[in-house]
């Protein structure tokens, strides 16, 4: 009898007295990723085992938006539908600065070259999206409308190098409520394809290699019992992050503990991620993750300033949320602040996600310094160089856009931002086995392991930092990364 299974060890197939299932196509994970891998490679062909841990499909694309981050070659239907021309160029150039130092040239390419397609195939699984563009700034749509900015494109530094264009399609749904619709469209389309079997209740426990380090199979457990499944083409892992996992968190990246809730699903163990490694997989971008203080809407607050503990300003306030969530814990100081006038404070107690509390307010600049506990006349400079600035039309300081630029006139409220103080700080990670865009999980020197793949959060995809991010661009690179990778085990 073998040893238990578990993911972080292999077993040998010398050691498998028998195959309990057979497929040529193996896939861990029914979620966006998997969905979509399981339906590319039953096009091509493939029989395929789909095993998922919950009792029902879903993953964390489900608990989602579901936006998904599309554009280029001159514009999806959408897009052009509501007067936008977006190049694939642009796009490029944009996610290339937004993945930072380790973005991954190729995937990116490959992505955005393809995402006009990827756009195209969405539709013809059945995937509803309205030709009508969300114009307020806002963190997700609520309303049914199919396009808005998601991301950072039209503020500096982006905008002064990529044509802004808004990505983000959102499924035609009102309310929050586009991942459930867009993983039973999934679910809808992988359970009419004959060669696609999915067992729920189903754990993936550790991979099988042969002599040779191919993957050829992979150990499950249902009902308490352990089975062998042997997959003839190659094994997908589209099994999520590790956002619920503390030990690897603390492991791999610490800084995400600053946050104050897990995004995810509550298989986002990193037990993909693990199995992978267990074959010699690279992991990479472990230590990079999503954070965000959710500061809008209502999008008056863009107009306000945000502050460091010695009244100085350090972003430009128009940037997308988690973009100034990663830039607080990057900032020296231990308080952060949003500045605002009581009209721009306006709806905030009606209808906000960040939860800040009010910290002081001030009739005058020097009463809100004394309540804050600023150097005195620190935030009074700030203030005075950034009205003179607004009232010139350009913020010389830290670059908003100037349609954000307004004086600010007391009297005045400060939302305290600093983590730790009661600010809503959502979070989930970034890092993952490091692949090649078709989708073959690769070694440390970036040779491919043979039979192994990975898509979706478990593989490190196009998004590589919360400073850069854009949403849509997950549920974009989870489905697209799935695709990829289905087609290719299918064709081997």
């Amino acid at each position: 009898m073998s040893d238990k299974a578990t993911p972080t060890k292999a077993r040998r197939a010398s050691e498998v007295s028998q195959w309990d299932r057979e497929a040529d196509v193996v896939i861990v994970g029914f979620g966006g990723a998997g969905g979509c891998a399981a339906i590319e490679a039953a096009d091509a062909g493939a029989q395929v085992l789909l095993f998922e841990l919950a009792s029902q499909s879903g993953g964390s694309t489900a608990m989602s938006s579901a936006e998904i981050y599309m554009g280029g070659s001159g514009g999806t239907r959408v897009q052009k539908a509501c007067g936008f021309d977006d190049s694939t160029e642009d796009m490029f150039t944009y996610m290339m600065m937004a993945a930072g130092p380790q973005a991954d040239e190729a995937k990116i390419r490959n992505y955005c070259d393809n995402s006009l397609a990827h756009f195209n195939w969405l539709c013809d699984l059945g995937v509803p999206f309205k030709d009508s563009f969300h114009k307020e700034r806002a963190i997700m749509c609520l309303t049914d409308d199919g396009l808005l900015y998601t991301g950072s494109e039209k503020a500096y530094p982006f905008a002064q190098h990529a044509k802004p264009a808004p990505r983000g399609h959102n499924l035609y749904i009102e309310g929050d409520n586009g991942g459930p619709l867009f993983m039973k469209i999934v679910t809808e389309n992988v359970n009419k394809r004959d060669n696609i079997t999915v067992e729920y209740e189903t754990r993936a426990l550790s991979l099988i290699v042969d002599d040779a380090g191919e993957v050829v199979g992979l150990v499950i457990r249902q009902d308490q019992q352990e089975y062998n499944v042997r997959a003839r083409k190659g094994v997908v892992l589209c099994a999520g992050g590790f956002v619920m996992n503390e030990d690897m968190l603390k492991k791999y990246a610490p800084k995400l503990l600053t946050g104050n809730n897990a995004i995810g699903n509550p298989g986002d163990t990193g037990t993909g991620i693990m199995m992978g490694m267990s074959v010699g997989a690279a992991a990479i971008n472990m230590h990079e993750g999503f954070i965000t203080i959710p500061y809008y809407p209502p999008a008056s607050i863009t107009r306000g300033i945000v502050i460091n503990d010695k009244g100085q300003r350090f972003i430009n306030e128009d940037v997308y949320h988690a973009r100034l969530g990663q830039a607080v814990l990057d900032e020296a100081g231990d308080r952060f602040y949003f500045i605002l006038t009581v009209e721009q404070y306006g709806d905030y107690e009606k209808f906000n996600f960040m939860g800040a509390d009010i910290a002081g307010t001030g009739e005058t600049v020097e009463e809100l310094e004394e309540e804050l506990g600023l150097r005195k006349g620190s935030l009074a400079h700030t203030i005075s160089v950034y009205n003179e600035d607004a009232a010139n039309g350009e913020d010389t300081q830290c670059h908003k856009a100037a349609e954000w630029l307004e004086e600010l006139q007391p009297p005045f409220v400060a939302l305290d931002i600093t983590p730790g103080r009661g600010v809503f700080l959502p979070f989930f990670t970034l890092g993952g086995l490091d692949t090649l865009p078709t989708g073959e999980v690769l070694d440390a020197q970036r040779n491919i392991i043979p039979g192994l793949y990975a898509a979706g959060r478990t593989a490190c995809g196009v998004v590589r930092r919360a400073d850069g991010y854009s949403s849509g661009m997950s549920v974009g690179d989870a489905t697209f990364s799935g695709r990829m990778a289905g087609k290719q085990v299918a064709g081997r």
